[in-house]
């Protein structure tokens, strides 16, 4: 082997080695084939359609329609039970109904971890789509009977769904992608979830399906795109790194990587040995990963937290509070209801030009330096819409809040909202890849739920200054970040878990080979910035 070769495989340096200089004799070939194969391409566009997009538009698609369906559970309860609900008891059921998802939403992350190393990263993904399909039957199926429970159960099961996406698609991807691309594609799940928002932001007007015709069919729609999706499941392919290091079928992989990337063997020994690499350290941390295991593991804990930490982060930003009550601040900004309404679309269509743009940004910039660049922003422009709702009546102040809205957007889609569902297929290696996955998963949907229950009651009690204590939740993720999370892009997760394995005490800003000179010339100072 040349020393080149032994330098990417081991240190993970890859990023700092150009093909064409190398040695080699098949770095030359992988250096020529194509990035983007039609299969590759296939995956991404079914998954996003069939998978994330529902996601996206579950969560945006049932605050528009709410009083329409919220009327429906009234007169349902009241003709069913013979009970005339309260304002206070129909306020409950609805929050139960919209709530309800987003438990669903937690269960279906630790479902997750345990379906993608059972029955396989496609397999789950399938299980997914058929719950989500069951969801869509159960709305259109309320409506008919009368049954509120039904809508109820709907909900559930499309929580389900989604908490299964949000930890198998990702890492799927993530799976399948080469090196060059894992950015690009990592971005792929957010820009489902944003054209989801956008779609059942428009969808759920009343002029379009959001009337009291047509709600069930509304809430049904993301069942249509998963069930047409599902038909193109079987045709994807496994994840080779699962098959190769959980499954232990090598053969299987091999095939699996050779339809992947549209070539021959001898143009796959870099990926083949790579897969041995990872595998080799999976037989050295052990066998059997579970969310237990990780949970008791010491070396995964600072990769977890990190995880988790930006999982959570991404929702305690406020993110959900702009979008789900934009057009109350753009009312407060002077705008009518309905010039409200079609503002907050624009805000959508902001936030999904930018979703867009990730694909491209992930493969431009570190995932430091982006980061942190959108932690910054974002704390400004949060810190400035505060101020403008507080002096809303002052000259101006109205304008201001719109650019601080719409900036918010902007900062946000720039990495906190792509980096933090897939930086996790990147931290660690495939055996606790699923488990670790699924607790992050889980991190963002208890944020979600969180901001869900509590933003109302900020914004009754505290009110404009609730987005400072946003600001204060993206700051402390900004420091801990800095702080801790090592760059991820171009590198090895086998190299990264010798980085962040001794926890708070790890200096994962610091690669071997400069700690060791560090070590040398009696240094420990980590002068590493952005």
């Amino acid at each position: 082997m040349e020393p080149a070769e032994s330098e990417v495989m081991f240190n993970g340096q890859s990023h700092n080695i150009r093909p064409v200089q190398s040695p080699s004799p098949y770095r030359d070939i992988t250096f020529k084939q194509p990035r983007w194969t039609r299969l590759l391409v296939l995956a991404g566009v079914v998954t996003v359609l069939g998978s994330s997009t529902p996601v996206g538009y579950n969560l945006g698609v049932i605050n528009t329609a709410g009083k329409v369906i919220s009327q429906f559970c009234n007169e349902s309860v009241s003709s069913r039970y013979g009970t005339t609900l309260s304002s206070s008891g129909l306020n409950f059921l609805w929050s139960s109904i919209v709530s309800i998802f987003l438990v669903g939403g937690c269960i279906g992350s630790l479902t997750g971890s345990l379906l993608a190393n059972k029955i396989g990263r496609k397999g789950g993904l399938a299980t997914s789509s058929f719950v989500g399909v069951f969801s869509g039957i159960c709305f259109l199926a309320a409506k008919r009977s009368n049954s509120v429970e039904l809508l109820f159960i709907g909900r559930v099961f499309a929580g389900l769904s989604a908490g299964l996406i949000t930890t198998i698609m990702p890492m799927y991807l993530m799976e399948l992608a080469p090196s060059v691309l894992k950015g690009p594609i990592g971005a792929f799940c957010p820009l489902g979830v944003t054209t989801g928002v956008l779609l059942g932001q428009i969808l759920s007007m009343e002029t379009v399906l959001g009337n009291e015709d047509y709600w069930p069919h509304c809430l049904a729609f993301p069942a249509l795109l998963q069930a047409i999706c599902a038909l193109a499941i079987p045709i994807l392919p496994e994840s080779p790194k699962y098959l190769f290091v959980i499954r232990k079928t090598p053969h299987l992989a091999l095939k699996q990587l050779k339809r992947l990337r549209n070539c021959m063997e001898d143009s796959l020994t870099e990926e083949i040995e790579t897969l041995r690499i990872e595998e080799q350290e999976n037989l050295r941390q052990g066998e059997g990963w579970d969310v237990k295991k990780v949970l008791k593991s010491p070396a995964l804990r600072l990769p977890l937290l990190l995880v988790c930490a930006l999982q959570a982060g991404q929702q305690l930003s406020g993110v959900n509070s702009i979008f789900y009550y934009s057009s109350v601040i753009f009312n407060k900004a002077g705008f009518t209801p309905i010039q409200g309404s079609y503002a907050t679309i624009g805000t959508g269509c902001c936030n999904l030009f930018m979703a867009a743009m990730s694909v491209l940004t992930m493969s431009w910039f570190q995932r430091r330096t982006i980061l942190q660049l959108s932690l910054l922003s974002s704390t400004v422009c949060l810190i400035l819409l505060g101020i403008s709702l507080l002096l809303i009546d002052v000259d101006l102040m109205p304008y201001i809040c719109i650019i601080a809205v719409l900036g918010y957007v902007l900062c946000y889609g720039l990495a906190l909202g792509p980096i933090p569902y897939f930086v996790g297929s990147e931290l660690f290696e495939v055996g606790p890849r699923s488990s670790a996955m699924a607790l992050g998963s889980l991190a963002n949907w208890a944020g979600n739920f969180i901001i869900a229950i509590l933003f109302p009651q900020m914004a009754d009690n505290i009110g404009a200054p609730s987005y400072f204590i946003f600001a204060a939740v993206v700051v402390a993720l900004f420091i801990f970040i800095r702080i801790y999370l090592p760059e991820t892009k171009g590198r090895d997760p086998c190299e990264i878990y010798h980085l962040v394995e001794h926890g708070f005490k790890s200096r994962p800003l610091v690669t071997r080979q400069s700690s060791g000179n560090a070590e040398m010339n009696g240094l420990t100072s980590d002068k590493t910035g952005f």
